[in-house]
């Protein structure tokens, strides 16, 4: 009995003593360590990635308007040009024949000149030297008449005393007659000599007679200098020369044959070369001439060709809503050649506004980030994006100065507290 006394007296302190004890309170979680940064005022450049093609700065199509045939060609498809270097040569044995027979006939033509303009001077001096001979001509005529008419009227008086006869009046009254014949007649000589004078003109009139015959055959040497100067410019087209620093691309001539009114070379500039970029009309909105641009060609596993947008096209097709953003790049080596495939980042003009790292949205629409409050607790905040360029990116829908989880990618959800990462 005692010992079941003992027994019960020990489990029941036991007891008691179990009963007395207070379980110990769950530890509260630890914030979670994650990168964080504040968003700041600030400017980003927006990027456009666009694809598309690297093209020719120059392609010369070259034509020939002689019909000659070629006695060189001095190219062959691919080689290398430099601006000024003959490519072809054309025979021009029929065109010299014809610039000897031109410059003949041109030298004829300035003799044939000289010699109508020293007959015109002559001419013009005969002219005036009739002119001063009929002058003289009238007033011996003049002098004449007024003598004989003096001599009538004497006579008339010594007829009216009886002093002469009726005969020698008359005869003198002819005599009278005759010479007012001879004043009209030299008279009409003198309009006639001084109308022809003013009808010839001089040589520096060029409105008469003679001026004008000269000029006319000055005209005649001059076409004739013309012809020379064109045959000689068409000898100087027979040697076809490259415009442009570049390479052939297409040679249709051979030696023997005629250019005819066909292409007989291509060639093409490609230092500096263009890389053609397609955009729509979004793209291109904000996309300005001299914007710096950075080029991949994967082609030639080649990133960071940097050059600079030197034209923004309208629609390609009518209709279309595609344009063309053509960049400009130094091509030294010639790497880049026309056709490869590319991709460009063209830089645009840069955006102000609240600026936080691209990483930082939690979702592909660019609609969301976390922000920390003050108590360190994380918040899922919406926001709008105004535009990017890859790093940072300019938001709406927050103030500056507030923090926000770097990476939105990173496991934490509303409410958490968070710590900044070290």
């Amino acid at each position: 009995m005692l010992y079941r006394a003992l027994l019960a007296g020990a489990v029941a302190l036991a007891l008691t003593a179990t009963g007395c004890s207070k379980p110990p309170p769950p530890k509260a979680p630890q914030p979670l360590s994650v990168k964080t940064a504040v968003a700041a005022a600030g400017e980003v450049a927006p990027k456009e990635l666009l694809p598309g093609l690297i093209a020719p700065f120059q392609n010369v199509a070259i034509e020939s308007t002689l019909t000659e045939p070629a006695i060189a060609v001095n190219v062959q498809e691919g080689d290398r040009v430099s601006r000024g270097e003959a490519i072809a040569v054309l025979d021009t044995t029929d065109l010299r024949a014809e610039l000897a027979s031109d410059l003949a006939q041109a030298q004829s033509d300035s003799a044939g000149a000289t010699h109508t303009a020293d007959q015109g001077q002559l001419t013009i001096q005969q002219s005036q030297q009739s002119v001063l001979n009929a002058r003289s001509g009238l007033a011996q005529a003049q002098q004449t008449l007024s003598k004989d008419a003096l001599d009538l009227a004497r006579y008339q008086q010594l007829f009216a005393n009886g002093f002469v006869a009726q005969q020698q009046v008359a005869t003198q009254t002819a005599l009278v007659r005759n010479d007012q014949a001879a004043v009209a007649s030299a008279q009409a000589t003198l309009r006639s000599t001084t109308e022809q004078v003013a009808a010839n003109g001089t040589l520096s009139n060029p409105s008469g007679l003679q001026a004008s015959s000269v000029s006319q055959a000055l005209a005649l040497a001059q076409v004739a200098s013309a012809q020379a100067d064109q045959i000689r410019a068409s000898i100087a087209k027979a040697q076809i020369v490259s415009p442009i620093d570049g390479v052939v691309v297409n040679r249709n001539l051979n030696v023997g044959e005629y250019p005819g009114t066909r292409q007989i070379f291509t060639l093409q500039q490609v230092d500096p070369i263009y890389a053609v970029l397609q955009a729509s009309g979004s793209q291109v909105a904000n996309i300005r001439v001299g914007s710096p641009a950075t080029i991949v060609a994967s082609d030639l596993h080649a990133s960071g060709l940097t050059g600079r947008v030197a034209g923004v096209l309208n629609e390609v097709n009518p209709g279309s809503t595609n344009f063309e953003v053509k960049v400009i790049l130094s091509n030294p080596q010639r790497k880049l050649r026309p056709g490869m495939a590319v991709e460009g980042n063209v830089v645009m003009p840069a955006v102000r506004g609240v600026r936080i790292p691209y990483t930082a949205f939690i979702d592909d629409n660019h609609s969301s980030v976390m922000t920390i409050g003050s108590d360190s607790t994380v918040k899922t905040t919406p926001v709008v994006e105004v535009t990017d360029d890859g790093t940072n990116a300019i938001v709406s829908g927050i103030a500056a100065g507030t923090r926000v989880v770097a990476d939105g990618q990173t496991s934490v959800g509303d409410g958490q507290k968070v710590v900044a990462a070290r």
